[in-house]
């Protein structure tokens, strides 16, 4: 089932920007909406990877592992016509850093009690930091922000697609069964 859904795809950041600079930031609206797209798919992949490893342990009588709140899809239309506004850009950009940290912890904290061998190490993303830099320069350093996020989302998507492969490894390993 996994193996249907769509993949999460990379965001060449340098490419958008300088799409946006030429189009006077129209650009930035595709940018976003893809951003955001990817983010909502990645967070469905991992939502029934998680479902597919319950199963399985379920299936084995094992012990299932506590769950956690899983950021919510957010509406890549919506959110990518709106920063027109502007303002909502660095709204946007607070959440979309705030769902990868939160995501990345539910992830580490699941993986910790099916598979403790797991060789995963969540990232930071210092966001009093870059709100504070986006303050001090009027909002320029909003574009640092975003050129963080996009590098953070495209590291978790590339390092999920290698944790994918592993965990069916370990759970095979570990006689816990293969997710579908």
């Amino acid at each position: 089932m996994l193996e249907s859904m769509p993949r999460e795809r990379i965001i060449w950041f340098s490419m958008w920007f300088l799409a946006s600079i030429v189009t006077f930031g129209v650009a930035f609206f595709p940018m976003f909406y893809r951003l955001i797209e990817s983010r909502n798919i990645h967070f469905q992949r991992e939502t029934i990877l998680e479902k597919q490893i319950m199963v399985a342990l379920q299936a084995q009588e094992k012990k299932l592992p506590k769950t956690l709140e899983i950021p919510r899809d957010r509406n890549a239309t919506a959110w990518a016509a709106s920063i027109i506004l502007v303002v909502p850009v660095f709204i946007i950009v607070y959440f979309l850093s705030k769902d990868l940290l939160l995501h990345e912890r539910h992830q580490d904290e699941f993986l910790s009690e099916v598979l403790p061998e797991r060789m995963f190490m969540p990232q930071t993303i210092p966001i009093k930091k870059y709100a504070l830099i986006t303050i001090v320069t009027l909002g320029v350093g909003g574009v640092y922000w975003l050129y963080k996020i996009i590098n953070n989302y495209n590291a978790h998507f590339k390092a999920q697609w290698k944790l994918e492969k592993e965990i069916i490894r370990l759970m095979e390993e570990n006689k816990i069964g293969k997710p579908l």
